[in-house]
């Protein structure tokens, strides 16, 4: 297992920042190692988000009910994405949204409150803090897009492709609830493939 600071160190030069060495010390001081098991729940509905959430290995989910249905935001896999519910993050509302474990997961939190003070201090942080909100940005906007743009089929060929390993646990109705069709209709489209 890697060590908080490591994984301070590894995140920064992910995006190009250089930080001095007690400036990745203090990063490192505002997170946290946590591992989960398959199906924990680490932010549950009515909680205020406090994290920013990096997913070191395993998989994430962020997701809603809505009319008694469970419908996925958003997946974040190992080593390429961040997790967070946004408005309650930023504004210190009582969140809809859940994060879980599909499978068993290594994180690290960064305590937002923490970094926030920390983004005056450190200009290359706050650098890389605008990185990872843009980039959760681009994934929103993309996904956005290919509702509005894609027919389904595409839809799950752009999804296949790029999480691929989501492909391998993930259940049908989470894959199809985040894709905006009935798992009967994903279903198809996947013994479609095997034909």
């Amino acid at each position: 297992m890697k060590s908080v600071s490591d994984i301070a160190g590894y995140i920064a030069n992910k995006y190009n920042i250089k930080l001095q060495p007690e400036e990745l010390q203090q990063f490192a001081s505002i997170m946290e190692f946590r591992k989960l098991k398959k199906g924990e729940v680490f932010l549950d509905q009515g909680q205020v988000a406090k994290d920013i959430i990096y997913v070191h290995s395993g998989t994430m989910r962020l997701f809603y009910y809505k009319k008694g249905r469970d419908i996925t935001e958003h997946f974040a896999c190992a080593d390429t994405h961040f997790v967070y519910s946004i408005i309650s993050l930023f504004q210190k509302r009582r969140t809809e949204l859940m994060i879980e474990a599909l499978e068993q997961s290594i994180i690290y939190t960064i305590n937002y409150d923490k970094m926030r003070l920390l983004l005056l201090q450190i200009p290359q942080l706050a650098k890389l803090y605008i990185d990872i909100l843009e980039e959760g940005l681009i994934i929103s906007q993309k996904k956005a897009d290919s509702w509005r743009l894609e027919t389904v089929k595409e839809r799950y060929e752009r999804f296949f492709k790029e999480y691929p390993e989501v492909v391998k646990i993930a259940s049908v109705n989470h894959i199809a609830s985040y894709l905006l069709m009935a798992p009967e209709s994903l279903s198809r489209i996947r013994g479609a493939e095997v034909l």
